[in-house]
């Protein structure tokens, strides 16, 4: 094999790599979208069971809900770093 067909076998790859990055960077969007949408919803629900506080509120199912919010802005926190890697990957390849 020839140094040209070295070349063209390497930027196949690399061409290959890109379409599989860009397919789990959208992965990733979509599930950055779906965590923000829990996180909006689930904080709803806390603002609801904080302004019915007065009231009688169930201390476990606020407990409950408090844990599934940091939980998402962890999930949320993981993504953005996933997401934030492949930019710098896909970045790299401009170069």
């Amino acid at each position: 094999m020839d140094s040209f067909e070295l070349l063209e076998e390497k930027v196949r790859k690399a061409a290959d790599l890109v379409r599989t990055l860009r397919r789990e960077n959208e992965t990733l969007e979509r599930q950055v979208e779906e965590a923000q949408s829990a996180l909006k919803d689930a904080e709803g629900q806390l603002k609801e069971l904080q302004d019915q506080a007065g009231e009688s509120v169930d201390s476990d199912q606020l407990e409950e809900l408090n844990t599934s919010l940091a939980e998402l802005r962890q999930e949320r926190q993981e993504v953005r770093q996933r997401i934030g890697a492949l930019v710098e990957l896909l970045e790299g390849l401009d170069e």
